[in-house]
């Protein structure tokens, strides 16, 4: 068997999958494989376009008649913008912070903000600010005696409002563009500076209502708190007196006890260490044999110095008198006595100083021992104190714990308080919206380029839409990729192939065939012919099966016409009416038929006496004659087999006129008898799954599918749309036909 490779210029090209001719034809659409390349052919786009360039001009019209009316009927709009700007630093004027503080903003806090200019409660205070409600451009209803608005007609005003209502960040910037479109300008830029207002006075009043809450709340907690302050104090208090903890100057009282007494003691000490050195030493003194005058204690006697002074003038009378007078003179015996008497009361003086110092030696001894004893008491007492002093301590550290609380919330409510006449908005407003000038809406210019790219896109869209519904066979490419089936030629319509400028004569294709035998649509059956007896290889086509998917494909047309251009180049030709319901040959013979096929399949009657001959040209043709349509097959007898191979002894070529594929079973049952089926399909016309349909019905043993034709093929629209099939360079070739 031959491929289709091997079948010369009819076969299919090179990179497609390779079928085995005259081997049963199934349906082959070649499935997509990963890796693929998919390319475009922009000359195929472009031929897909310009076959359907009217789709096209239609729909862009229809778009840009839309677009137009829309941009007509839209109501002229001016957009007002104002400018708010985040603050980046925080200004204070007192070393406060402030309940609701807000840091640097970054991208996400201005993104923050923008939702909250967009948010629908700022758009209902810019409502009742500026009573929308009763505006006829966002409430039409409104009259002058309206009743007052329900929630849901409310809520349609502000949804209005927000709808006019443009919010964006500028850049990368901190500033917030408020942009708002009316049809009046001035309207426009009174709302839009509205809304900066607002949210600016809604940041303060959100600000000072966070301050008056923070203040309430920590004014009960001080409250509280200063009753648990009381508390605690008190429990240390009342604890100090139950324990003798009392205390002055940060030490209590049995501390300071014990520190007066301890320099009570020590000074005791000191003192009795004295007494004792002074009387020592007077001891020691008169040991030595003094006379008391040099104890330095008597020294110190008022009593002894004026004794002294008596003594002196005594010694010093006395001794003026031994200048004078001898001892017994009775003047120097007394003042000699007057001496004895001072020197002894001297020493009766010393020895009263001594016994001072013997009895305030022993009380300084007595006293010490006294302030010794108290002390030991006192460290007695301290000791229990401060056993006790442990949970003293963890009463005051809660009572510190609970002063130290209560006096940051006091401070902090200090802070807040004043903090409510100083509260300020975290932005500013940078620039307030201007009346505008020029109309932001509809931007006609912007409105036609669009609506020129929306047509455009549409008519594309349109195109391919079509393209992709389209379900019939254009050109070869559409045979081969689809059905992997050999393409065998275009039939054109008769009024396409005429000469420009030729009127064609009113001739039935199976006429035209035969008087214009040198025309455009003779050449197109005779290079069918050619295809079927010359591009078989070795292969001897003999029968050849004429048929279709459905009816009306013009496949009887075909059969007659390629049995006249055959028996015009001289083969011996007969054409086979194997469509018994139509028996559309009985019109070509031009006169009744009383015998035919079936009376010779039957045996009622010889061949010869069926066979009309074709008088136009050497043909021959096997109608049907007038006998009904038999049930029985017919055409799968023995009968039929053995005519057949009477039929190819005697012909060159026998045509089989057959009913088509998929409503009638006939042509399956011949398909298998044909050395060559030719599948007819009208151009544009016949859905491919109808074809596919019908190969799959074809697709039995020994069912040799050769090819397809496209029948009445519009040149002149295939010459301008039709890239990728040769027809399409139809004027190129067209000088070489006479007609």
């Amino acid at each position: 068997m031959a491929t289709l490779g091997e079948l010369g210029h009819g076969g299919a090209p090179s990179h497609l999958p390779r079928v085995a001719y005259f081997e049963p034809a199934a349906v082959n659409i070649p499935p997509f494989r990963p890796g693929e390349v998919v390319t475009l052919d922009l000359r195929r786009a472009l031929s897909i376009l310009r076959r359907r360039m009217g789709l096209f001009v239609v729909v862009a019209l229809v778009v840009m008649a839309a677009v137009a009316t829309i941009t007509l009927l839209t109501p002229p709009q001016y957009r007002a913008t104002a400018q708010v700007m985040l603050n980046r630093r925080n200004v204070n004027v007192t070393n406060i912070n402030d309940v609701l503080s807000a840091g640097p903003p970054d991208s996400t806090a201005v993104d923050t903000e923008v939702e909250i200019l967009r948010s629908p409660l700022l758009a209902q205070h810019v409502v009742r600010s500026l009573k929308l409600d009763r505006d006829r451009e966002f409430n039409p209803r409104v009259t002058a005696a309206a009743a007052p608005l329900s929630r849901k007609q409310f809520e349609a005003v502000v949804a209005g409002v927000r709808k006019n209502l443009s919010i964006s960040r500028s850049g990368l910037t901190y500033v917030i563009d408020v942009g708002f479109k009316s049809r009046n300008p001035a309207k426009a830029a009174t709302i839009a500076n509205e809304f900066a207002r607002l949210y600016l006075a809604q940041q303060i009043e959100n600000k000072v209502q966070a301050t008056q809450q923070a203040a309430g709340w920590l004014n009960g907690q001080l409250q509280q708190l200063r009753g648990q302050l009381t508390a605690d104090e008190t429990a240390v208090q009342q604890f100090k007196i139950a324990n003798n903890l009392m205390s002055a100057e940060g030490a209590t009282l049995a501390e300071r006890e014990i520190s007066t007494y301890n320099q009570s003691l020590a000074q005791a000490t000191a003192q009795v260490a004295e007494d004792d050195a002074r009387l020592n030493t007077a001891r020691r003194q008169l040991a030595r044999g003094s006379t008391g005058d040099d104890v330095g204690e008597a020294l110190n006697s008022p009593t002894i110095q004026k004794l002294k002074e008596q003594r002196a003038d005594a010694s010093r009378k006395l001794a003026s008198l031994r200048t004078n007078f001898q001892d017994a003179y009775p003047d120097v015996k007394k003042a000699r006595n007057e001496l004895a008497d001072i020197d002894a009361q001297i020493t009766a003086e010393t020895g009263r100083v001594i016994s001072n110092l013997d009895a305030r030696a022993q009380v300084s001894q007595r006293r010490a021992a006294a302030v010794a004893s108290s002390v030991g008491g006192a460290k007695g007492h301290l000791a229990e104190n401060s056993r006790a002093s442990v949970h003293l301590s963890e009463l005051e550290r809660n009572a510190q714990a609970s002063r130290a609380l209560y006096e940051s919330y006091l401070a902090r409510y200090k802070e807040t308080s004043s903090k409510v006449g100083l509260a300020e908005a975290d932005a500013r407003l940078v620039s307030e919206a201007a009346d505008p000038s020029k109309l932001s809406s509809p931007n006609v210019p912007l409105n036609l380029v669009l609506g020129a790219a929306l047509a455009a896109a549409a008519g594309l869209g349109a195109v391919g839409l079509a393209q992709m519904l389209e379900s019939g066979l254009a050109t070869s490419a559409d045979i081969e990729k689809r059905f992997n089936l050999r393409y065998l030629g275009a039939i054109p319509a008769l009024a396409s192939a005429a000469k420009r400028g030729k009127k064609r004569a009113k001739l039935a294709p199976t006429d035209f065939i035969v008087e214009r035998p040198f025309s455009s649509f003779s050449e197109a059956f005779r290079s069918l012919v050619a295809s079927i007896v010359h591009g078989t290889g070795s292969d001897v086509v003999k029968t050849v099966a004429v048929t279709s998917a459905l009816p009306g494909e013009g496949k009887t047309t075909t059969a007659i016409c390629l049995g006249r251009a055959a028996a015009l180049q001289g083969y011996r030709v007969v054409i086979v009416d194997c469509d018994l319901r139509r028996r559309s040959l009985q019109r070509i013979v031009g006169k009744p038929v009383g015998v035919g096929l079936l009376e010779v399949i039957a045996g009622q009657a010889e061949l010869d006496q069926a066979i009309v001959r074709d008088t136009p040209t050497t043909a021959d043709i096997l109608p049907l004659g007038d006998a009904p349509t038999s049930l029985k097959d017919v055409f799968g007898s023995a009968a039929m087999d053995r005519l057949l191979l009477d039929l190819k002894s005697r012909y060159d070529l026998v045509v089989l006129d057959t009913a088509p594929v998929v409503p009638v079973a006939d042509a399956r049952v011949l398909a298998q008898k044909a050395d060559f089926v030719v599948m007819v399909a009208r151009w544009r016309t016949t859905p491919y799954q109808a074809i596919q349909g019908a190969l799959r019905l074809l697709s039995g043993n020994n069912v040799r599918i050769g090819g397809m034709v496209l029948n009445q093929v519009d040149m002149e629209q295939q010459v301008r749309h039709g890239y990728g099939d040769v027809a399409h360079y139809f004027n190129a070739y067209r000088k070489y036909y006479l007609e």
